[in-house]
């Protein structure tokens, strides 16, 4: 996304993530095209990493929109999963994306100022998956918090979008546990442009890819349990085929 923003909409940025020399690297590759970028090393699921990213968006430069894409899953088993494997989660996918959304909605309120913001959610958000069910659960949350709350705003300059894509082939998808499923998985740069249409179109919610969209109407005319039934079969041959 920050690629296509840089080269396509000639946006200045600030990227922001856990690793610095990643973010050093693609803000040099970003500088290529004339912009200015700014980095912010933090990690969403440590409190004071999302305090800082907040003052450091909104206080020394104007901000025009913000994508809030930053998540992390658990595949396997829920009996197995760790206590604090569920807190890294629900803090990195739920009560960090909850702050930095009041600050920010907060802050163009008070303005009145142009603007919009998107959080990626998940097609697990409408259709849960078994093996992952923190993580759809915590989809759901996010897409419902937008919903809802777009519904609050005052300042009708401002807009929330929720991006709900399917299975995208990013580095939380490349683990051996995912071999059975990488087929369904979208090309990231494809899923990067749609979400970036989704933010500059306002839309409400979107899901990206005519299959997806597709095969989202369809699953609705289905039983959710029936559905819910077979995913879980998918995904536990996936999780068996990996020795899991």
């Amino acid at each position: 996304m920050a690629l296509q923003l840089a080269h396509q909409h000639k946006a200045n940025l600030i990227i922001s993530a856990r690793r610095k020399d990643k973010l050093e690297q693609l803000k040099t590759e970003l500088e290529q095209t004339g912009i200015q970028v700014k980095i912010i090393v933090a990690d969403l699921s440590v409190p004071e990493d999302v305090e800082l990213l907040i003052k450091d968006s909104i206080e020394k430069q104007p901000l025009y929109a913000a994508i809030l894409n930053a998540g992390i899953t658990y595949f396997g088993s829920h009996s197995e999963m760790q206590p604090s494997e569920f807190q890294k989660l629900l803090q990195t996918n739920v009560t960090s994306i909850v702050r930095i959304t009041s600050q920010l909605v907060n802050h163009f309120e008070a303005t009145g100022k142009e603007g919009g913001l998107m959080v990626v959610s998940s097609m697990a958000a409408l259709f849960p998956v078994p093996y992952q069910a923190i993580y759809s659960g915590t989809k759901a949350f996010i897409m419902n918090f937008f919903n809802a709350l777009s519904f609050e705003l005052k300042n009708t300059e401002f807009s929330l979008t929720v991006y709900a894509p399917g299975g995208i082939a990013t580095e939380m998808t490349q683990g051996e546990k995912f071999n059975d499923l990488k087929g369904w998985l979208m090309p990231v740069e494809q899923a990067a442009k749609e979400g970036i249409h989704a933010l500059t179109s306002r839309k409400y919610n979107y899901i990206p890819g005519f299959m997806n969209r597709a095969g989202s109407r369809l699953m609705k005319l289905l039983p959710k349990k029936f559905i819910t039934g077979q995913m879980a079969k998918t995904y536990r041959k996936s999780l068996k085929q990996s020795g899991h």
